[in-house]
Parts: structure tokens; sequence; C-alpha cells
């Protein structure tokens, strides 16, 4: 098996990190005074900085130090947080993710950026050090003011797992040289046996004589994310020469005198503990999801031999396969599915920028982030919420003076939500802005001959249009939106995700915009059916009921087309007359009741025939705009089977009804 790749390793540590850092300083955009926060993005860039030279990215280690040194300050309360610095850091975080994507292109765009931060972190009007030093310069101090001395004696000892957990000891060593002249001596008494020895267990510890006039807290940060877990003392020289004439019988009273217990234990925890999460590269999770698929294909086609077999032998296989497929499924899935929340947060400092850019004032809220999705889905998910998100601000949010004329606050919010809906996730953006303006539509809808003067549409039927490729009310155009390109091409992604959208909007009290998705296009449990000559299958997981066909109904005399299901009127569709089967129906027809979101639709089929794991196949594209099935499955027996796309089949029989009504029936959950 090949060996990772080191570089790509550090990619995807810096993604996390970059993200952390980039969560930590939106959060002191709003609040400045928050020291938890300057501390998270301190140590993101510490172990930045240490990851990226250890990887041999070392324009990325030399420019995050400059960062770190700069931010040292704000860190020790040198200087405070506003939000020119918060800019300015984003940027600077901006371009570490350069560095990281093209090394050796971007190095020298970096220098204005790192000045301008040292500038706003000045003491005094005295900027911090330039870009490029090494350390940032110190006034002698006297060892009463700060802690410093004329040297230190530095005994550490890593916890057992350090390097397992990603530390490089000589990297700490050469961090306490850059503080100045050093004399290293390692301490190999908790070395065990050759028999007992584990290589990946660090057993040495270190002995440092640090000469420099350097303060206490700059030794303390070279091992500032392992304090918690690893020996530490730090002890002045002067303190060192009044030990050496007691006959040094005593050990400093923080430095245990057993060392080899904690290292034993701390190799046990990281063996019990190492497993506990792994990287894994995306295109092997999809080629799993492959296999399982195909397993599950050839378990039914297995079942379905066995099932007309006589050999009491294969039936007890095929149900042992059966079960481990099942299990084998629902495992790959739930490994597959992760929180919405990694998608969430990556928006917050698209507020931020738009609101800043547009001179607007906006507050972004989430919630349901641990909601979860399939990876696939959370992947193709952002660029509809960033077209989405970017509107809402752009042309849904006020001014703050036209908000406050108008009795609103002058800072605006945007509500990014997901909750689970049955078979479904359903993902709202909403706003309170100044809504949808629904003459404003119905006129460019006009303009560019899409509907006629005389046309009667309701706001709901005017709003779809705004979907239509090329149609925009901006009245300019910007650097942000007016061209009349994005919510074509949401509907478009939404679509291709078996997805729906929606928009509500009230006039001065904003819009939402809600996606209903499913959960996984991989695979599903089905209710497959029979209409006609031809199988269908539907998701079993939007099924609520099923019920037979009253005798009134089966004629189709009675022109309602509406159950009475315990006291609630449930809209239903015929599927026979939807697909035009010219096959005789069943006497005794059967209708399965689905849901989406609050609405309820019963399906009339002639047959139920029973459970099955479903494979979900892409349509082709000559067959992909038909709205009805949302792809295809392959039975135990060969032959395809149409899924049927339960959300669309469900606005059908809404609009039905509400052409036949001709107003809305307020069809209940």
């Amino acid at each position: 098996m090949s060996r990772p790749d080191p570089a790509e390793t550090f990619r995807q540590e810096a993604r996390d990190l970059l993200e952390a850092l980039e969560q930590a300083l939106l959060d002191l955009s709003e609040d400045h005074g928050d020291r938890e926060l300057v501390d998270t993005a301190f140590r993101a860039l510490h172990t930045l900085k240490g990851s990226g030279s250890m990887s041999g990215f070392d324009e990325v280690a030399a420019f995050v130090h400059d960062f770190e040194t700069a931010f040292d300050r704000v860190r020790k309360g040198l200087a405070p947080i506003s939000d020119a610095l918060v800019r300015i850091a984003l940027n600077a975080k901006d371009h570490v993710q350069l560095l990281i994507a093209e090394p050796g292109v971007h190095a020298a765009a970096g220098m204005p950026i790192l000045a301008a931060l040292h500038a706003l972190v000045a003491e005094n009007g005295v900027a911090a050090p330039p870009p490029g030093d090494a350390a940032m310069a110190r006034p002698a101090k006297t060892v009463a003011e700060d802690g410093s001395a004329s040297g230190w004696r530095v005994r550490f000892r890593l916890p057992g797992d350090a390097m397992a957990m990603g530390t490089n000891p000589l990297l700490l060593l050469e961090e306490l040289r850059d503080l100045g002249p050093c004399e290293i001596v390692a301490d190999d008494e908790a070395v065990p046996p050759l028999d007992d020895f584990d290589p990946l267990v660090i057993y040495l510890g270190w002995d440092v004589t640090l000469r420099a006039d350097v303060p206490r807290e700059a030794i303390e940060d070279v091992f500032l994310f392992l304090r918690d877990a690893m020996e530490l003392s730090i002890d002045p020289l002067a303190d060192e020469r009044a030990e050496a004439g007691s006959d040094g019988a005593d050990e400093p009273a923080d430095v245990p005198v057993e060392r080899a217990a904690p290292i034993k234990a701390a190799a046990a925890s990281a063996s019990k503990s190492g497993g506990a999460s792994l990287r894994v590269a995306a295109e092997r999770l999809d080629e799993l999801m492959d296999c399982v698929g195909e397993l599950v294909i050839a378990q039914a086609r297995l079942s379905q031999i066995a099932g007309h077999s006589q050999d009491v032998g294969l039936s007890s296989v095929a149900e042992d396969i059966e079960r481990l497929a099942a299990t084998l499924r629902d495992t790959t899935m739930s490994v597959r599915m992760v929180p919405i929340g990694s998608l969430f947060g990556r928006f917050r400092r698209l507020v931020h920028d738009l609101a800043d850019d547009l001179g607007k004032e906006v507050q972004f809220v989430t919630m349901g982030e641990e909601t979860e999705l399939d990876k696939t889905m959370v992947e193709r998910l952002a660029d509809p919420l960033v077209h989405i998100i970017r509107n809402a601000i752009d042309h849904g949010m006020e001014k703050p003076d036209k908000r406050l004329a108008d009795g609103k606050s002058t800072c605006g919010t945007v509500r990014l939500t997901a909750v689970h809906s049955g078979a479904e996730v359903a993902i709202s953006v909403s706003d309170d802005g100044a809504g949808l303006n629904a003459q404003r539509i119905r006129a460019k809808a006009e303009e560019a001959g899409l509907i006629t003067p005389e046309a009667r549409l309701s706001d709901h039927e005017l709003f779809q249009y705004i979907f239509h490729p090329g149609f925009s009310t901006a009245q300019e155009i910007t650097s942000i939106s007016g061209r009349g390109v994005g919510m074509d091409v949401v509907k478009r992604a939404i679509e291709g995700l078996r997805g729906t959208i929606e928009l509500t909007s009230k006039a001065g009290e904003g819009t939402k915009a809600t996606l209903r998705l499913p959960l996984t296009l991989a695979i599903v449990e089905g209710m497959l059916v029979r209409v006609g000559d031809g199988r269908y299958a539907i998701p079993l997981s939007a099924v609520e009921e099923c019920l037979e066909l009253p005798a009134s109904e089966v004629a189709g005399t009675s022109g309602r087309n509406f159950l009475d299901v315990r006291g609630t009127l449930v809209p239903y569709l015929r599927l026979r007359e939807m697909f035009g089967t010219d096959a005789p129906p069943d006497l005794h027809q059967k209708v399965v009741i689905v849901g989406s979101g609050d609405l309820r639709v019963g399906l009339v089929v002639d047959q139920i025939i029973g459970n099955a794991q479903t494979v979900i196949k892409s349509l082709s594209r000559l067959h992909a705009g038909i709205g009805t099935f949302s792809g295809a499955t392959i039975l135990g027996d060969g032959e395809v089977a149409l899924i049927l796309d339960v959300a669309q089949l469900v606005s059908s029989a809404e609009q039905q009804q509400r052409r036949v009504s001709g107003r809305n029936l307020g069809i209940a959950a």
C-alpha cells in the first residue's frame, strides 16, 4: 500500500485549522472582548506554523510566523481587537490558503498584508517588528517585572503518544533554540529493555539550559498545546544555583520523581484511542457505496432465486446474505452522513463580507447544524445556498437608514435552518427584509413576454418566474448581482438532487426560500407497487400508510378525488391515468398515502408488491426532464423499475386541486 502524501495530509489539516481560525475571527468581529476566541485563533496559527514547517511548506510557516507574532500582542493584551484588525486578519487567512494551494507563486503578495497587520498592533505608535523578523524584540526587564531571567532551565517529558498525535520533539527543541543559546541533554532513564520497547512511544525526556533574557511565557508558548498532558518545569538559572548550594538533594516540586508510569499510561491511552477517528478519501467512500449498491442488487436476485427454489440450504444462505447486506448498507450510509453544520459555517464569512461591501448591518443565525445529510448532498448544496444568501442580502435586505425609517432595527437578520421532515431534509433561508415585489416581478414577466397583461396569477405563481433563465428585477447591475444569473441555476441544481425549492414572501416582512431534499442519493428502502403492467418504487420513508380504494371512488365518478382519512380530506392521484396505462385495472385497487413536508397525497395503484432495497440509478439525460420520476432501480429479476418522485407528485396533486376548486383547499397534514 502506498504511503500517504505528507503534503496532502498537511493540506487536509490546514483546511480544518483555517476554518477554525476564520470562525474565531468572525466571532471576534461580534465580541471584541472574548479572550477565549483570541486564544483559539492563536492556537490555530501556532499549530499551522508547526505543521507547515514539518511538511515542507516553508512559505506558509514563515508567513504564519509573522501573522502569529502580530496576533501574540493581541493575546497578551498589548493591542485591542477592532473591526479593521479582524478584516486584515481574514485577508491574511485567505493569503495562507493561496500559499498552500499554489506554493512559490504568491509569497510577495503577503508582505503588504503583514505590514498592515503589524501597523494595527503597534504600541504607542511604534510598530511591531517588521515582517520577516524571527522574533519580537523585547526590552530588557528584571525577573520581578515579568518573570524574565538571565536564563532558564527547562526540563520536559512529552506524553507517550505525542508522536502518534503529530508532535515532533525536534521542532520543539528548535523553537527553544530560536529563543537563545541552548545546552540540550537527553534524559534516557525511562527507556525500557528492548523486549518492552514500543517504537511508537516517546521514552526520552530533555533537560535544556537556555541562556537568554526571555519571559517565562515565551517558553510556555512553545508547549502551548501539550501542557495538560506533559511534564514540564521552567526554573530561573538563579534558582538552579540555589539548588546546587543545597547539594541538589531535592528535585523541584513540580517535576515528579517517577516518570515511567505516566509514559506507560499515555501509551496505553494512545493504544485505546488511536483508532477513534480516521481520515478516508472521499473517492474511496464513493467506490464503497457503488460496491454496496451492486451487492444489494445481487442479494435481491439471490433472494428471488431462493424463493422459487425448494433448497432449504439456499434459502438459509440467502437470508444470511440479505441480513449482512442490509447491515453493510446501513453502516456505509452512516459513514457517508455528515452534519450540515460543516456547510453552514462557510457562509458566515460570505455574510460578513457582503454586509461590509454593501454597507448593511446583517446578523447571521443558523439552526439545526447537527442535521445529517449524505456528504454528496452537502457538497452539491454549497453553490445553490451561496446564490440564495447573496440574493437575500443584496436584494432583500434594506440599508440601515431605510430599515430605521420603516420602524425596523438597523440590523437585519438572515436565518439558515435545517430540519428533518419525514423522508427529507428541509433547509430554509429566510430574511426580515423588504420581501419580494410582486408588481415588479409581474412587470418584468410581461416585458419578457412570459405572461400577458390579462393573465390572472397569484403571488405564489408570480414568484416562480424568478427561477426563469435570465430573469432579474435588479434595477442596476453590480459586482454581486443583477445580471439575471443565479436562481435558475439554483433550481436546476436542487432538482438535480431530486429536491424542490419553494418561495414565500410578504411585502415589508421578508422572504423565505425552502429547499426540500432527500437524505441520500444512493440507496433507500422502497415500496414496490404495480400500476398496470409496470412496477414502480416509492421511497419507503415517504410512505405513511396504505388503504384500499373505497368502492365509491373506483369508477372515478365522484369528481372529488379526495379521501376521508379519519376525518381529514386527502387528495389522491390515479397513477393509471398519469401513466396512460391500457391494462385493465385490478378489482381492489390500493391507495398509498405519502407525505412531503406538511402535505399528504394518496397514490392509487393496482397492487402493493412489498418492500425492497432500492439502489438509485440516475435517469439518462434524455429522460432527466420527466418530473414524475427521480431515478430508476434494478430489481432482482433484472428488470428496471422507475422510482416515483414523491415531492413532485405531492406538488402536482396540490396544483390540480387548486385548479379544480379555484382556491387554496388547505391540504392538511
